[in-house]
């Protein structure tokens, strides 16, 4: 972009404008150029591989973003440099998130990538509180005190195209500055000095190394009152007061190791669509989630239900039999079929009418550790509404919560011993041009104070059986208790 059209853009009323510099960069990884440019507070690193065994074009790099806006319950505090500047108490804080986000006009530039920058981060699950008048309190303590909404100003990023081997460092300027081109074209040059600059090695990960046992981990739930909460859940559903409830439990352990070194683990051993990797300062989140929340593209709406799962065999003809077995489970069955009504309804209260579309049902997704049922629901925005009406009919998905929704969380919340915060919100982005893109934040490890805490459930149903549903829960969290014991070999 020339200095004319940037003063063009000023003059045509919008506050913010992308300049980009687009490189080569196939010496780099995504990885590498997030240690070179971002390994500090209020930065990211988002990548995904589809289907659990093709790489998605694009990694974003979130470099250090200044302004952070947060939400504990209803107080709304942004802070620029670490210095609160705002503070609100909002009877609906995601409403003050969309007139937040309003505030930065941005104009969308043929030839840059379809992300940008935004509002990068996170909606914990207790936002429906929110939404939900019914839900309004949570009764549940809360020991790790971490914000139920947590935002940054995304307005530098480097876009890795790995297809191409190239990049796009972007950074957002200032037009009300009368150095605002000058002050975005130093910052470029400056990313592009850091990115020829050679990293620190990290020490290898040995991926052969024996398991050994795993960690002895201290859990919300003993697994007596677990099961005895799978035994009232399945009492509720014969009194006809439900059809299904998602309960879970955290898993917490000490943890020493790097976070990002957790991370390298987790993206080498369990590869999915949503792989993230979040520096928050006092703390970080890493996941790895194979289930979107809700997809606003363009003004389609996507929601992708995962229900039903397998682990994966020895060898393709093990893993067909395991596929024919998955899909002829009658209980696996109904229940992704439950779910994949709550999703046409959930669409639908903020599609045009006759637009919801079943796109694919049940098909068998395949990821390195284990095989889904999926299926696919979309519908066309309603005009008018946004991509925030979209997450508040949607989060949290019936996948983490039950159904009928409301009324499996009055449940969760009477049966939970604490809050869930990130587990089962939304992890993802809200792009300046509308678009946004969230994952259910499971598979997921929150890291505070020298702990890493996991969350797992599973859906109850009229004949589940308690012990295996126990059981269930730990095997989901295996995958990351295994990447914790790959990144802490890294220490030693």
């Amino acid at each position: 972009m020339i200095r004319e059209e940037f003063l063009r853009l000023a003059a045509a009323g919008y506050n913010r404008i992308p300049v980009a510099y687009e490189t080569i960069a196939d010496f780099d990884t995504p990885l590498s150029i997030y240690l070179k440019l971002a390994d500090e507070a209020n930065t990211y690193l988002l990548e995904s591989v589809q289907g659990g065994e093709k790489w998605g074009r694009y990694s974003i790099i979130g470099l250090p973003a200044r302004t952070v806006l947060r939400a504990y319950e209803h107080t709304v505090i942004v802070s620029i440099d670490g210095v609160e500047t705002e503070r609100h108490e909002c009877e609906d804080p995601l409403a003050f998130v969309e007139s937040f986000k309003e505030r930065y006009k941005v104009p969308t530039l043929p030839g840059l990538p379809r992300f940008n920058g935004g509002l990068v981060g996170y909606f914990g699950y207790d936002s429906v509180r929110y939404v939900e008048k019914r839900l309004a309190v949570c009764p549940n303590p809360d020991p790790l005190g971490n914000p139920d909404i947590l935002l940054m100003v995304s307005d530098a990023v480097v876009v890795f195209d790995n297809l191409a081997g190239k990049m796009h460092a972007i950074v957002l300027a200032d037009p009300a500055h009368a150095d605002g081109y000058e002050q975005a074209q130093a910052h470029l040059q400056e990313i592009l000095q850091k990115l020829r600059q050679p990293i620190t090695p990290r020490l290898g990960v040995d991926l052969n190394a024996p398991v050994g046992a795993e960690p002895a981990f201290r859990s919300s739930f003993s697994q007596e009152d677990y099961e005895r909460a799978v035994d009232t859940i399945k009492e509720y559903i014969l009194a006809g007061d439900c059809m299904q409830v998602v309960p879970s439990q955290r898993m917490s352990i000490d943890f020493k190791a790097a976070p990002i070194d957790l991370y390298r683990a987790l993206r080498c051993i369990n590869p999915t669509p949503y792989m993230y990797f979040f520096n928050f300062g006092d703390f970080h989140v890493v996941g790895s989630s194979p289930e979107v929340l809700v997809r606003v593209e363009d003004n389609l709406i996507t929601v992708r239900p995962i229900a039903g799962t397998r682990p994966r065999g020895a060898n393709e003809e093990a893993d067909l039999a395991l596929e024919e077995d998955l899909l002829s489970d009658a209980k696996e069955i109904a229940e992704h079929l439950m779910l994949i009504d709550l999703g046409r309804n959930d669409v639908g209260r903020v599609s045009a009418t006759g637009s919801v579309k079943l796109t694919e049902k049940m098909v068998i997704e395949r990821y390195s550790n284990v095989m889904h049922i999926v299926s696919n629901v979309t519908g066309q925005l309603k005009p008018g509404l946004t991509a925030m009406d979209a997450l508040r009919a949607i989060l949290p998905a019936g996948t983490l919560s039950g159904a009928p929704k409301i009324r499996a969380m009055e449940i969760i919340d009477q049966l939970e011993p604490v809050k869930r915060g990130v587990y089962g919100g939304a992890v993802g982005y809200m792009a300046w041009n509308g678009n946004m893109d969230t994952a259910i934040a499971i598979r997921t490890a929150v890291i505070k104070n020298g702990e890493l805490h996991v969350q797992a459930g599973g859906g109850i149903v009229a004949d589940s059986v308690p012990a295996l549903e126990w059981e269930e829960t730990l095997n989901k969290r295996r995958a990351m208790f295994r990447a914790v014991a790959l990144a802490e070999q890294s220490t030693h």
